[in-house]
């Protein structure tokens, strides 16, 4: 079977929370845009969700979790001592904002091993990551992902970086902007948001931030830019994209996720860029309709 990996961390998530009664899932920025890959992919596709996670209660539920909605747990590792993280969604007007417990997060030791990273991306076509999967390893873990990027890279595994910018998780802006640049040197397609990208690199425009990306040699850069002009680049053709529906938003978590997902899925089926954007576009409106960063299967 043909297979995407997306590596990253998955962490246990309360939503929807009133009258301090909260609903749990399982989610995570990685696990969004894997789940929303699935989604999209037909069944010749194994879709596999590669992570680190404990022997703790809450951890033990993330395989059946996986195995139950078609993800495949062949990227999946154990480690003996910690845990899973969580964190809470609270909403204001479907704007959302986080509190998060992951300092013993299992998921920040998924890159100490180059063997486990080797079986995690073994035999994929694409492997996807995320500037939050960097920015909770260590520095040597860092360095040991973004070299095994490139070596699959060189190998013809297509790479995919979002950035995915949140600096809490970054030790100063400098490092964030010097690994995040190094992460995008191994990457093909990088999938941006520009608010992100301008707050941190200080990018006066779309325009600014895909150039940056395709000078760091990425051949596809899609700068994801809310309700504005939305900059897409392939193979070196750039074009602005605007006029996307809009819709009012019951909860915008997992929006740019779920984008990734199924832009990532047309495009693995051999959709043109225009129909690869437009499909993750589609699913992002859904998704944004819904508590949680994950619809249920089967509403999908």
């Amino acid at each position: 079977m043909k297979r995407f990996v997306s590596i990253g961390e998955c962490m246990v998530e309360l939503s929807g929370g009133t009258n301090d009664l909260w609903r749990m899932g399982i989610a995570g920025d990685t696990l969004n845009t894997a789940w929303y890959a699935r989604a999209s992919l037909p069944d010749d596709w194994r879709v596999s969700y590669g992570t680190v996670i404990g022997c703790d209660a809450f951890s033990t539920k993330v395989p059946a979790f996986l195995t139950a909605n078609g993800l495949h747990t062949d990227a999946l590792f154990t480690h003996p001592t910690r845990s899973i993280g969580l964190y809470a969604i609270s909403l204001t007007n479907g704007e959302r904002s986080f509190s998060y417990w992951r300092d013993t997060s299992a998921a920040k030791t998924l890159a100490d091993d180059l063997a486990m990273l080797e079986a995690m991306t073994e035999g994929a076509e694409m492997v996807h990551v995320s500037g939050i999967t960097l920015a909770i390893l260590s520095v040597q873990g860092r360095q040991n992902l973004i070299a095994h990027l490139l070596d699959c890279r060189a190998k013809g595994t297509k790479i995919v970086l979002d950035p995915n910018i949140r600096m809490r998780l970054w030790e100063d802006a400098e490092t964030a902007k010097q690994t995040i640049t190094a992460a995008a040197q191994a990457a093909d397609i990088i999938l941006p948001s520009f608010d992100d990208e301008a707050a941190l690199f200080g990018d006066a425009s779309p325009q600014e931030t895909s150039q940056r990306y395709i000078d760091a040699g990425a051949t596809t850069v899609v700068v994801k830019n809310g309700s504005g002009t939305m900059i897409v680049h392939d193979h070196g053709k750039s074009f602005p994209i605007d006029g996307l529906e809009m819709v009012d938003p019951v909860d915008t978590t997992g929006a740019g996720d779920s984008f990734n997902g199924a832009f990532l899925g047309a495009l693995l089926q051999g959709q043109s860029i225009l129909s690869a954007v437009h499909a993750g576009h589609a699913m992002a409106a859904k998704v944004v309709m819904h508590h949680g960063a994950l619809i249920p299967m089967d509403a999908l």
